[in-house]
């Protein structure tokens, strides 16, 4: 498996800055470009918040030398795909394409790193600021439950956090948006010095490097930006938090504060949900779904961030049963895990079935290159594949019981989420 994973790749720095990571894999004739910046909702200030998600919008507006909405018909006629996605920590950019269109995809990245401001225009942010806020209604507003996830990480971190407010930003704070200010954010953020650019699949190294230098190397950067530090976080006491929606049933949320990113109880705390959740063997489905009969689902999971971390269980009451007797089962299934330890064929299981996950991504050359620019943002290695699956290798037993008497049974914010009264 190590030779597997053990990748040979080649890394540059351009003059200004840009990391380039290039790797070959011949097998098919496509190759994936893969751009991270590294920003996210962090790297936001309360009342300003929803820059960074706006921008995954803004950048597929045109260019100086791309016309409005043209990236995406480009890549689309060249037989390729494309997306982006914003999170707490990084904006990402991913196009798949024949190889032979990999000058394509570099001309058109690099014409919006450098020199998308020339075309931003009121016009075009009032029409993405309708854009996001119509997102934010049906995402979020209009969803059922979709107004959870942004009450537990407001209640779980203080307002001065920076993983207090969604990524996709409060709407009194969208609504706001000035072309000054989303101008400020571009020029401080999207600049070559903040950003990481891999491309891997079937590609000639030199020939690759050329041309990223051709595009990228004379990109100027801008103006100096901000990078959030991990703080300490805890909560003096359990909150409780209820909201009415218009849903069918009852669903509980509950969040601690756990591990950050590739901290040293991160891979561990995977284990744990998975032994948890991960399953219809788990304990929680187990007690809950089958046994008792008292929940519709169940599920739970590690989210792992940059600056800080979370564990969170999630599960929806079946009709008519109280979400407190949910709370009371989940809890006796903690306190039993506590007491007893996990068994070590569940630890077996669930680490055996994270790896096979892991590794059958990676058949996948568009994962495969974001795995490299995740590691190598967040790890300064891009070959870190043996490296994290080996944090899962020494893992046993007594690690599993001692992460959750160490993270669930500190105070942790409680969201009920209950079906509005009918009139």
């Amino acid at each position: 498996m190590n030779n597997i994973l053990n990748v040979e790749y080649e890394k540059f720095r351009l003059k200004n800055g840009l990391e380039v990571i290039l790797y070959i894999r011949d097998r098919l004739p496509i190759v994936s470009v893969n751009l991270w910046y590294k920003v996210g909702s962090a790297n936001e200030v309360e009342g300003k918040t929803g820059f960074a998600h706006l921008f995954e919008h803004m950048m597929f507006q045109g260019s100086e030398n791309v016309p409005k909405e043209k990236h995406f018909k480009y890549i689309q006629e060249a037989g390729g795909s494309l997306n982006g996605s914003t999170s707490v920590d990084r904006t990402n950019y991913y196009n798949t394409v024949p190889s032979n269109s990999l000058e394509l995809v570099l001309w058109l990245e690099s014409d919006r790193m450098g020199y998308l401001l020339p075309a931003l225009t009121e016009e075009k942010l009032r029409n993405q600021k309708d854009v996001v806020m119509n997102e934010r209604r049906q995402r979020y507003e209009n969803q059922p439950y979709g107004m959870a996830w942004e009450n537990i990480f407001a209640n779980l971190y203080d307002s001065k956090h920076p993983y207090h407010w969604p990524t996709i930003g409060w709407m009194k704070d969208i609504e706001a948006f000035k072309l000054e200010d989303v101008i400020d954010f571009f020029e401080r953020y999207y600049s070559p010095k903040n950003a990481s650019l891999v491309i891997a699949g079937d590609i000639k190294i030199d020939e690759t490097k050329a041309l990223v230098e051709k595009y990228f190397e004379d990109i100027p950067n801008r103006k100096s930006f901000l990078t959030p530090q991990p703080q300490n976080v805890s909560l003096p006491e359990s909150k409780l938090v209820e909201l009415k929606e218009d849903v069918q049933l009852p669903r509980l949320y509950m969040a601690w504060h756990s591990d950050k990113l590739y901290g040293g109880d991160d891979a561990k705390l995977d284990v744990l949900s998975d032994v948890l959740s991960g399953s219809k063997n788990s304990r929680l489905y187990k007690s809950l779904v089958f046994d008792k009969q008292i929940a519709q689902d169940v599920f739970s999971f590690q989210y792992s961030a940059k600056i800080n971390g979370s564990f969170l269980i999630v599960a929806t009451a079946k009709p008519g049963v109280k979400l407190d007797d949910l709370k009371k089962t989940i809890f006796t299934e903690i306190d039993k895990l506590i007491d007893e330890g996990a068994a070590e064929k569940e630890i077996n299981r669930s680490k055996n079935g994270i790896k096979s996950s892991f590794i059958y991504s990676l058949q996948n050359i568009e994962t495969f290159a974001n795995h490299l620019n995740n590691y190598n943002c967040n790890l300064a290695e891009p070959n870190s594949f043996i490296y994290d699956l080996s944090r899962y290798d020494s893992i046993g037993v007594n690690d599993i019981k001692n992460c959750a008497e160490k993270y669930l049974t500190k105070p942790f914010v409680e969201l009920h989420v209950n079906p509005k009264e009918k009139s």
